[in-house]
């Protein structure tokens, strides 16, 4: 595939971890489609609570389904617990920023969680 120009700004983000290999496939896509996102290191600067309340909301899920159950703070915190409750597991998230599902993606087409990555095509500008 080969990039195209784009011609109108299409706002994206990318909630991206770069030594994650689902996450760079997703972000080479968005660029190959013409689009350059914004990217969110969310090991760095990981979304507050609010955000995840936002992104959660926007995808149809809990916060139990924006959990990464195989990251050592899962385990350690015994997340896999039905007493945990979506506020507390988005306090986790936020103590913990690995355990937030990745590659996220918002664009004017959707939010998705892009696992498997090809489902980034999406909400690819058409």
């Amino acid at each position: 595939m080969t990039a195209r120009t784009p011609t109108t700004v299409y706002p994206m983000t990318i909630y991206h971890k770069p030594n994650c290999s689902t996450s760079r496939n997703v972000l080479t896509l968005i660029r190959e489609s013409g689009v350059e996102p914004e990217i969110v290191l969310y090991l760095e600067t990981p979304p507050p609570k609010k955000k995840l309340r936002e992104l959660a909301k926007a995808m149809g899920m809990g916060a139990r389904e924006l959990l990464r159950t195989k990251e050592a703070p899962y385990e350690e915190l015994k997340l896999a617990d039905s007493k945990w409750t979506d506020d507390q597991l988005f306090d986790a998230i936020v103590e913990h920023p690995i355990l937030l599902q990745r590659p996220i993606v918002v664009s004017p087409r959707g939010t998705l969680m892009c696992r498997p990555w090809g489902r980034v095509r999406e909400i690819l500008p058409a």
